[in-house]
C-alpha cells in the first residue's frame, strides 16, 4: 500500500518498520507541550493521506511503561478524512517524559470496513449469551 506523506516540520521522520513482520511503525517526536489540562503532547510534524476505508490508530510504545505517561485516549483512531499533523496526547503522572527527537508512539493502518446496522426485535443465541465483564473466568 502507497500513503502519501508531507513533512509539516523540517525534522520530521518519515516512520518505517524497524524489523520485518512489525504490525506497526514508530513516530518520532518534533514537537512537545503541555496542553490546558495538563497533558503532555507530542507532534510527529507528519501529515499523511489514509486511504478510504482504512483507519490510522495509535498505540503507545512499549517503553512507555517506562515513562510517568500513559496515552490519553489509550487508542488514538485516526480517520482518512484527516489530513492535519499526527499527534500524540499523554497523561503525565511524573516527571519521566519522552524528549524532542524520541520515539513515542505507534502507528498502524488497518482495512476499516463499511458497517450498516440492521435493527432486529431479538438476536439469535450463543453460548455466551450476555454474559460479560468477566463472565469467562478470572
Amino acid at each position: 500500500m502507497r500513503v502519501r506523506i508531507k513533512k509539516t516540520h523540517p525534522d520530521a521522520v518519515i516512520p518505517r518498520y524497524a524489523n520485518f513482520g512489525d504490525a506497526a511503525v514508530d513516530l518520532v517526536a518534533t514537537s512537545k507541550w503541555k496542553d490546558e489540562f495538563g497533558n503532555v503532547c507530542y507532534g510527529t510534524g507528519l501529515a499523511m493521506e489514509i486511504p478510504p476505508r482504512y483507519v490510522g490508530l495509535l498505540f503507545p510504545r512499549s517503553s512507555v511503561s517506562k515513562k510517568d505517561l500513559r496515552l490519553c485516549n489509550s487508542v488514538g483512531v485516526i480517520d482518512s478524512g484527516y489530513r492535519g499533523e499526527i499527534m500524540l496526547k499523554f497523561d503525565a503522572t511524573g516527571e519521566f517524559h519522552y524528549n524532542v527527537g524520541d520515539r513515542v508512539g505507534q502507528l498502524m493502518l488497518m482495512e476499516n470496513p463499511s458497517i450498516h446496522f440492521v435493527e432486529v426485535v431479538n438476536l439469535p443465541g450463543s453460548d455466551r449469551g450476555d454474559g460479560g465483564f468477566g463472565s469467562s473466568g478470572n
